[in-house]
This record gives structure tokens, C-alpha cells and sequence, in this order.
């Protein structure tokens, strides 16, 4: 499992690692990791320009350090100064030791024309509220060239702890981060301007309880994707509920029995309008027209995709006291204080705008501060929220890590999408996995099932669907 840690939590491991080593020797071993990435990156050092932009701060050190390990290797190194006073000692002296030279950032211009690549060692983990106006016109000025970016822990300019871009901020084609992995490296929109992330180990030991994100990797997947035993049947497996559709919209009834079909419980039953498209699609569906009060035991029911205008069902499964996804229409038509009020789990599966809506909130903010909103709306809700969109989170309303999705393809960006995720969610909470674990697995399955379909090329909802038992091996072998 990959994690992440805030600022403060980073900065006190470092503390007590510098506490135990002669001093510079962190900030060396973070300087060797950064200068192996721009040379893997280079291809060949000997010959190349690199530019350093270079801060006051620890991260400008990293820069210069590396630039010097850069320069020995015959690059021609220059670093632009941003504030000339305050620039790490020891590391401009290395650099200018290793034949490298510093100008001004007015200056700045005929070595960035020529760069090959430019370090972007502005700011550090620290910063915030978008990169000052001497600063943002350098990186537009990188931004105007051919240059290779590399980014210093952290593009400069946006947010560690939140993910959030509050302004100008380098945009990296590389991102080498030491020591533990920081917030805005998984969430975007701050992911989106980290390009490819380098981890360097520096010998940093964050507490293993410390960490605010999670991104389920394969194994942990594989560990928690439920596998019938030798006295399996169909109703031990778990039966799911599939409460969706209307006249207007049969096919988001389909695609969500779809997902719950190969999500491991055993059986599906499904309640609503498209039962006839449902069994012409899916003959071994138990379909029932008498509500879902009516329909039969289940261990979990999914409501609302396509739902339209059918409260009463979104009422009557509420009501229910088994896990709940409540998608679409259903968060829509679902009362928020019987939200609130339910003992059983809850998964709420938003999208940006249906969690604007729900928060009383524009759109927009919910897509700039995405980690925020999503730990706002599971406390605001007393539920587990699922929070669609171009980093998937996943986040429990009693606070603790929230999981962040890595698998995700912008091909999934198509109707009927989230439809088969919330059958596959729903299926997994009927087979017996919390609603967090069902919301992290299942995003983890659609976003590969995405991948795997689409192969580049634009996708249908049901493809992903038929390429779920596909992802399924791939991730138990």
C-alpha cells in the first residue's frame, strides 16, 4: 500500500532523522536520488544544459547539491537565484566548485532557451497560495520551451497537505519526492502538474499510523476480493439489491445489475421498471416488480442510477437495515436526515456536481479542493463517500486515511460508467467488505477494467463491465 503524510508529520520524522546524522548528510542522500533521476531522465549527463531554479529554501539546497552532482559529470549547469541572499550556502558553493555558475532570473532567459532540462527547486513542502510573480513568470518562460521538467519533492505552487493549485505552479514532466510520499502527489487536481513520481528512500520512518492518504496497490486488493470457500452457495456469497432504472433510463438498471454480477456475491436481485431488459441481458437476475421491501433478503442494496423520480424506493431501501449504495437519482431523491440517521453502512457515490449539490457548494469548489470536500461530506453525512472523478477518494465519516484511487483512465468518462461501478460497490458490500474497503476495491477494479477495455481507444460502459472477470485474475495473480 502506498501512503502519504502531512507536512507536519514529515517534517518530525525528519527532525528525528537529522537528530541522528552528521550534518547535511539528509539533505546529500536527498541531492544523490534527485541528481540518478535527471541523469535516467538525460540519458547522457555529459553535454547537457540543465537550469536550476532555485529557492531559499531546503528544496533550492536539493537543487543546488544535485546540480553540482550534474555538473561534475560534464553538464553545463546554470542556477537561477530568486533570492540571491538567502540561497543555501553550502550547496551554491558546491555547485560553483563544480563548475557551475548562478545569474539572475532577469538574466535567466538565454539559459532557459537552451536548457535540456530545468529543476525546479522554487519552493518546498511548505508553501502555499500559488508560486509570487518573479516566480511564475520563470516557469512560464520554462513552460514556452522543449526543456525537461523536474520537480523538487513537490511541484512549486501547489498545495502538499490539500492537493489544491491556488494559483501559478510549475507544471512537472518528473516529480522525485524523499522520504514518504506527500498529499498532493495523489489528489488533483495538484496530481495532474507532478507528472511522473520518483520515490527516493532517505531513511525517513513517518509512524505507521500516521498517514492521511492510502493507495491500494494489487496486493492489498487481491487480499480483500472475496473468494468462494468449498461450502459456498449463492445465498452465503451474498445476494445484492439493485433498486434502478426507470422507463426514461433501462440501460442504467443493465449496466448496474452488470457490475454487480462480477463483484462476488452470489446472487443479484434486481427491483424496478427494466426487469424485462434486465433478464434479456441477465437471465440468472432474480427480478421482482413488488419494491424492494418486497423483493426478498439481500445483504446490501444499490439505489438510484437511473432512478428518475422513484423516492418510494429510495425511501424503502433506506430504511433497510443492511449496507446501502445510494448513487444518481438516489442522492438526489434520498432524505438527508434519514441519511444521517441510518445504523447500517452507507456508501454515498457522487460525482463532483452531485457533491456540490449536496454540500451547497459550486462545482468548481468541490474540483479544486477535491480531499476536502470529500472528508466534509462523509462527516456532514455520517457515511462512507466515494467521490467520483478524475482521482477517485474514498473517505469514512469517522475521519482516519482516505483512500485515493490510482488506477482510473479519463476513457472511463463515458455514460453508464459510474452505473457499473456502483453495481460492482454494491456487490462487494453484500459479500461481506466494509463500505470503505467495498469503495476502494471496486474504484480499483473499474479503473483498471477502464484501462483494460479501452487500450487507448474510446470505451462503451459495457465494455468495462465485460472486462471486470479480466481484471479480476490479473489483480489475484
Amino acid at each position: 500500500m502506498r501512503t502519504a503524510y502531512s507536512v507536519e508529520t514529515v517534517r518530525s520524522a525528519e527532525r528525528a532523522l537529522m537528530a541522528l546524522l552528521p550534518e547535511g548528510a539528509l539533505m546529500q542522500r536527498a541531492a544523490a536520488g534527485l541528481a540518478a533521476a535527471c541523469a535516467d531522465l538525460l540519458g547522457r549527463v555529459y553535454g547537457r544544459r540543465v537550469v536550476l531554479l532555485v529557492g531559499s529554501g531546503d528544496n533550492g539546497g536539493d537543487a543546488l547539491y544535485a546540480g553540482a552532482r550534474l555538473a561534475r559529470r560534464g553538464a553545463g549547469v546554470t542556477a537561477v537565484l530568486l533570492a540571491p541572499g538567502r540561497a543555501h550556502a553550502e550547496g551554491l558553493a558546491a555547485l560553483l566548485r563544480a563548475g557551475g555558475r548562478t545569474v539572475t532570473p532577469g538574466d535567466a532567459g538565454p539559459a532557459i532557451r537552451r536548457a535540456d532540462l530545468v529543476l525546479d527547486g522554487i519552493v518546498g513542502i511548505g508553501g502555499k497560495g500559488g508560486l509570487r510573480e518573479d516566480a511564475a513568470a520563470l516557469v512560464e518562460r520554462v513552460a514556452a520551451t522543449r526543456a525537461a521538467v523536474v520537480a523538487v519533492d513537490l511541484p512549486s505552487g501547489v498545495e502538499a497537505d490539500t492537493g489544491e493549485v491556488r494559483g501559478a505552479a510549475v507544471r512537472a514532466d518528473l516529480t522525485v519526492t524523499f522520504g514518504a510520499h506527500k498529499p498532493a502527489l495523489l489528489v488533483d487536481p495538484a496530481r495532474e502538474y507532478a507528472g511522473s513520481v520518483r520515490f527516493v528512500g532517505i531513511g525517513l520512518e513517518p509512524p505507521a499510523d500516521g498517514a492521511v492518504l492510502e493507495a491500494l496497490q494489487h496486493g492489498d486488493v487481491a487480499a480483500l476480493l472475496p473468494v468462494p470457500g468449498a461450502e459456498s452457495d449463492k445465498y452465503r456469497r451474498g445476494v445484492v439489491g439493485v433498486a434502478a432504472g426507470s422507463a426514461r433510463y433501462p440501460g442504467a438498471a443493465v449496466l448496474a445489475v452488470a457490475g454487480a454480477l462480477r463483484g462476488g456475491a452470489g446472487a443479484v436481485r434486481y427491483v424496478g421498471p427494466a426487469g424485462p431488459a434486465v433478464l434479456a441481458r441477465f437471465p440468472e437476475t432474480l427480478v421482482s416488480d413488488r419494491g424492494p421491501r418486497e423483493a426478498g433478503r439481500v445483504q446490501a442494496w444499490v439505489v438510484g442510477p437511473g432512478a428518475g423520480d422513484d423516492a418510494a424506493a429510495v425511501t424503502e431501501v433506506l430504511a433497510a437495515d443492511v449496507p446501502v449504495l445510494l448513487d444518481a437519482d438516489g442522492l438526489r431523491l434520498a432524505d438527508r436526515d434519514a441519511v444521517r440517521a441510518r445504523t447500517a453502512p452507507t456508501l454515498m457515490t457522487p460525482h463532483a456536481g452531485e457533491a456540490a449539490a449536496l454540500l451547497g457548494v459550486a462545482r468548481e469548489e468541490v474540483e479544486a479542493a477535491r480531499l476536502a470536500h470529500a472528508r466534509e461530506l462523509a462527516a456532514r453525512y455520517r457515511a462512507t463517500v466515494l467521490l467520483k472523478g478524475s482521482t477517485t477518494l474514498v473517505a469514512d465519516p469517522d475521519g482516519g486515511p482516505v483512500r485515493v484511487n490510482p488506477t482510473g483512465t479519463p476513457w472511463l468518462a463515458t455514460a453508464g460508467s459510474g452505473d457499473v461501478l456502483s453495481g460492482l460497490a454494491g456487490s462487494l458490500l453484500a459479500a461481506g467488505l466494509t463500505a470503505r474497503d467495498a469503495g476502494s476495491v471496486a474504484a480499483y477494479l473499474h479503473g483498471l477494467a477502464g484501462r483494460f477495455a479501452s487500450d487507448g481507444a474510446p470505451v462503451g460502459a459495457h465494455d468495462v463491465a465485460d472486462a471486470l472477470p479480466e481484471v479480476w485474475r490479473d489483480v489475484r495473480g
